[in-house]
């Protein structure tokens, strides 16, 4: 990943959680909902080094997680509902939180990976 370019540096949390390239800031990210361009359109930058691999979805869990079971508490120990409405409630609301922030995260953990030219483990040889 030899960014030979001479681009400002930008701010990763801005670029990622937009869906921006992280070297220019203008070209797009993603060319569906979770999957990454091959390219920028407008610098050239290849996006062969982004493998944000389970990171984005085990931050999800634990957001998402955290917020949904402590209003699922609070919820049960205020009101005690059936539990047909704790499904109601919920299961809806559990998946729109997951999907809105996954993009996002996904798009900074590869913003970061760039800006701190992260890469795949390697051995060094004692040659």
């Amino acid at each position: 990943m030899q960014d030979q370019a001479h681009f400002p540096t930008q701010d990763p949390f801005r670029t990622g959680l937009a869906g921006c390239c992280p070297r220019c800031g203008q070209g797009r990210l993603f060319k569906g909902f979770l999957a990454t361009r091959p390219a920028c359109s407008n610098c050239g930058l290849d996006f062969e080094f982004a493998d944000s691999g389970d990171g984005p979805a085990v931050f999800v869990i634990m957001l998402v997680g955290f917020v949904i079971v402590g209003l699922v508490l609070w919820v049960e120990l205020a009101f005690t509902p059936p539990i047909w409405l704790h499904l109601v409630l919920w299961l809806p609301l559990t998946v729109i939180l997951a999907l809105s922030i996954l993009r996002p995260l996904k798009g900074l953990m590869i913003a970061l990976q760039y800006r701190n030219r992260a890469a795949e483990g390697r051995l060094e040889s004692d040659d």
